[in-house]
This record gives C-alpha cells, sequence and structure tokens, in this order.
C-alpha cells in the first residue's frame, strides 16, 4: 500500500495527459480501485481516537475518472453510458440488492447488507448488517458503519474535493430517519438516532437542550443521541427570522442489545422515523 501510496502521490503533478497515455500510471489507479472494491483499503481510518483522511486515495479516484473511457452498459432493455463500471456478483459476495438498486465499481459493500432500491457511488464503505433503503444516496466516499439502517429518501453527501474535506462518516448502530441530509464531512457517532428530515451541513448549529442552558455544537453528533429537526432565531437587516438547526432531546441507552435501546428511545420521544 505504501508503494501504490508513492506512486499515486508523484504521478498526482503530472497533467492529466500524461494520466491518460502512461499505461503505469493508468494501472496503478486501476490497482488502487481495485483495493477500494475489495475493501483492503478505505478512504477514511479510524485510528488513535479519531477519524484520518487517506488523501491519495481520493487522488486515484479522481484520477480514475480521467483514464476511465465511456462505455455503453447494457442491463436488459436499459442502457447507460458511463465511465465507471456497475459492482457485480452479489450472491458471492454476501449481499442482497433489490431493483433498482445502483452500486459503483469501486465502493465496498460489506456481507449482510441490504440494499433497497438506492444509489451507492465510488469510494464509499458501508459495514455488515447495514440497510440501505428505498431511494437512499450514498454520495462518493461516505463511509457507514455496521449495523446502520439508513431510511428512505436519505442524502448522504459524497465528497472528493478539497482532498483535505472529510467525507460523511456514520459509526455503527446508528439510525438516520426519512429524508435526512448529510453533507459536508458530518459525523454521527456511534449509537445515535436522526428524526425524520434532520438536515446537517458542517455549518449547521447543533443544540443539546437536555440540561438547563443549551450546549451548542457543529459537525458532530456526540454517541447515543437522539436529534430531531428544529429551528432558532436569528437577526437579519431586515428583521428576526428562524433558520433550521438539529436538536438534541436525550439520549439512548448504550444497551448491548442495539434494537430493544433504539425502540425504547424512539418510544420514548415519540420520534417520527
Amino acid at each position: 500500500m505504501n508503494r501504490l501510496k508513492l506512486e499515486i502521490e508523484k504521478s498526482w503533478n503530472k497533467n492529466n495527459e500524461e494520466w491518460t497515455t502512461d499505461e503505469h500510471i493508468k494501472n496503478v489507479v486501476f490497482r488502487v480501485i481495485e483495493h477500494l472494491e475489495t475493501g483492503s483499503i478505505r478512504v477514511s481510518n479510524y485510528l488513535n481516537g479519531k477519524w484520518i483522511v487517506n488523501e491519495w486515495i481520493k487522488k486515484a479516484i479522481i484520477m480514475y475518472f480521467s483514464v476511465q473511457k465511456m462505455n455503453t452498459i447494457k442491463l436488459g432493455p436499459l442502457e447507460f453510458y458511463d465511465k465507471i463500471p456497475i459492482k457485480n456478483k452479489f450472491k458471492e459476495k454476501g449481499v442482497r440488492v433489490v431493483p433498482h438498486a445502483i452500486t459503483r465499481y469501486g465502493s465496498y459493500i460489506s456481507p449482510g447488507v441490504i440494499l433497497m432500491p438506492s444509489y451507492v457511488n465510488i469510494g464509499a464503505y458501508i459495514g455488515k448488517k447495514t440497510m440501505i433503503d428505498t431511494w437512499a444516496t450514498v454520495g462518493s466516499c461516505a463511509q457507514i458503519g455496521e449495523r446502520v439502517h439508513v431510511s428512505g429518501g436519505v442524502g448522504i453527501g459524497g465528497v472528493l474535493e478539497p482532498l483535505q474535506s472529510h467525507p460523511v462518516i456514520i459509526e455503527d448502530n446508528v439510525f438516520i430517519g426519512s429524508r435526512c441530509i448529510l453533507v459536508e464531512g458530518v459525523l454521527i457517532k456511534e449509537g445515535a438516532v436522526l428524526g425524520a428530515n434532520v438536515v446537517l451541513t458542517a455549518s449547521t448549529k447543533i443544540f443539546d437542550v437536555t440540561n438547563e442552558k443549551p450546549i451548542e455544537i457543529k459537525g458532530v453528533v456526540p454517541k447515543y443521541s437522539v436529534v430531531i429537526p428544529g429551528t432558532y432565531p436569528k437577526e437579519f437587516p431586515s428583521g428576526r427570522y428562524h433558520v433550521p438547526c438539529a436538536m438534541i432531546i436525550g439520549k439512548r441507552k448504550e444497551s448491548t442489545d442495539k434494537k430493544i435501546s433504539l425502540n425504547e428511545a424512539l418510544r420514548t420521544h415519540n420520534l417520527s422515523v
């Protein structure tokens, strides 16, 4: 992997034309994407208590778009015209895929995952026994943990540039309610529950209202938090208006039985998901 990294870093400083004509560069790029496909490397890893972005892998994905040629893809009567192949051999991978789920080559889908009609982009990683529900989209390089439920219509943003930017990361045992939108490298920590329609960007204010005084945070939902959409007043030249935010209204129990813990959180907080 270190050798591949050095090759990508060296090739990155060359121009686009060299990427597309130098067979050695192309082979290195193809090998990196193959490793993404098999899950032997990831765009982001959890090391020493924090998530680290592997920028060289993102560079390889960008280079892959340049070196790949447009190609016609036929699926029965359906036809597509694109640069990135579609993932296949799901039976061998132990993944349940419901028509019309689409997953691009270069993403990794772990055994036990269920893909309802949804879309997963290149560079994404989905952990074991996770459910991606109907019309949910998983953007490029997004990292999703094990036993996560991504409900219908959820939009998880992708990121390739800027290179140093973090992808959206969802840790293990998280529940994402219907029509949530998570973008700009937001981190959802283990066991959190997001109610329907929560929208989080890097600049969205998140208020923990479980104590006498609210605590404001941005970009991170703490472990086991129960979150709903809200608004807060803000002054503008033309007057005071209410702008969107998210509110932490409680905590999910750190139970070993995650299903019971989730059901209790939903009932206790009368949460719409």
